[in-house]
């Protein structure tokens, strides 16, 4: 029996923030895959490695968590004063789908840069020396974020002393801008309340903020689940039955945001939306051995992704907590202090992270305009990736 030789796609692995992804111009991929559809997926599993039993992506480019399981596609902007559209997918592990619901926020400090070394942005913008601000279309949920990249002697500086909490080494900051991040053309708080009773069979009535904003998120107070809000992934990614309360948790609130019609529909939408739990600051110790002291920050947060909690914060997460923080009244400014602010730093699993929003109030309903959050981003190899020629 014969089969086909591989085919190789030009392709650049990343770093953005605390995520890792591969990265692709659109026009690079095969025609059946510069579509949207099943042969794009079909694609992009194979190059990630999934669907894996063994969970491990070891015959792929994925790294076995939904930090390291995503895959970008960016192209020349439709959109008029816009520079590139960026369309995330973050892929399943063990499970033969891409979620197209929802942005990845760390990944976001990578777009800019890849763009620049693309040709995707204009020459005649990108100084000898300075900044160069691309503008971005998301196209997974129809907002503008704005990033703010370095240039040295015409090329996108990567290396530097900006340092981030979950990231080993530091790197060359990238100021991010999320532009009016209410999530998708829906409001900013889909029940129309700041904090709802959330039901949950077999769990209880827990209170909770739901917003979208960055991307849809459920806050919880930690203490309403039994926690205090300064775990570490073990003390829940190794509790089958903590996960499961959470995937039920994850499930209700879907519904009562409008994301799905019934239960079953959660299984399809894994990357959205997000469980987060807060709490009042108080001291622990970060997963690097890093002491996290109380008056260092003003809450702390941990959230889950893809099932799993978090090693450190998603950037979409940020942008939420950062959102409802600026907001009187929600679980995320209450466990702050609560009072009006447009800035919070918060403690999660490696360390703390600052970030700030814009929020105002008219005719009763609440918009944020932007939410502010600096990351760093690094190629960490380009080339080709290959996938075998039968896959589509």
């Amino acid at each position: 029996m014969s089969y086909l030789p591989q085919i190789r796609i030009p392709a650049t692995y990343m770093r953005g923030g605390t995520s890792k992804g591969v990265f692709f111009n659109l026009a690079d991929l095969p025609k059946a895959a510069q579509q949207p559809g099943p042969a794009r997926d079909a694609l992009l599993l194979r190059v990630i490695g999934s669907p894996d039993p063994y969970g491990k992506q070891t015959d792929g480019m994925g790294g076995a968590t939904s930090s390291t399981s995503k895959t970008v596609i960016l192209s020349k902007s439709s959109q008029l004063d816009y520079d590139v559209d960026y369309l995330f997918g973050q892929v399943s592990i063990d499970k033969a789908f891409v979620d197209w619901s929802g942005n990845c926020g760390n990944l976001t400090a990578a777009v800019g840069s890849f763009a620049i070394s693309s040709g995707l942005v204009n020459a005649r913008r990108i100084p000898q020396n300075g900044i160069v601000t691309v503008r971005i279309w998301q196209a997974n949920i129809g907002k503008t974020i704005i990033a703010h990249v370095p240039i040295t002697d015409g090329h996108v500086q990567e290396t530097g002393d900006f340092e981030l909490d979950g990231v080993t080494f530091p790197a060359a900051e990238v100021q991010v801008e999320f532009i009016d991040p209410a999530d998708g053309d829906g409001a900013m708080f889909p029940t129309g309340n700041l904090v709802d009773d959330l039901e949950v069979a077999d769990i209880g009535t827990l209170r909770a903020t739901m917003i979208n904003a960055g991307i849809p998120t459920i806050f919880l107070n930690a203490a309403d689940i039994n926690y205090n809000g300064t775990e570490l992934q073990d003390a829940i990614n190794s509790d089958d039955r903590a996960l499961a309360m959470f995937e039920k948790i994850r499930a209700q609130g879907a519904i009562r945001m409008g994301l799905i019609s019934n239960i079953e529909e959660a299984a399809a939408r894994q990357h959205t939306p997000k469980v987060a739990i807060v709490s009042s600051p108080r001291d622990y110790q970060a997963s690097s051995g890093k002491q996290i002291l109380a008056h260092d920050i003003d809450l702390n947060v941990r959230a889950m992704s893809m099932g799993k909690l978090h090693h450190a914060m998603m950037g979409t997460a940020a942008v939420a907590i950062a959102t409802a923080a600026a907001i009187p009244g929600t679980l995320v400014n209450l466990a702050a202090g609560g009072g009006e602010r447009n800035a919070v730093t918060f403690g999660h699993p490696s360390g703390i992270l600052k970030v700030g929003a814009e929020a105002s109030q008219n005719n009763g309903e609440w918009a944020v305009d932007k939410a502010i959050m600096s990351r760093s981003a690094r190629v960490l190899m380009e080339g080709w990736v290959r996938v075998p020629g039968d896959i589509f």
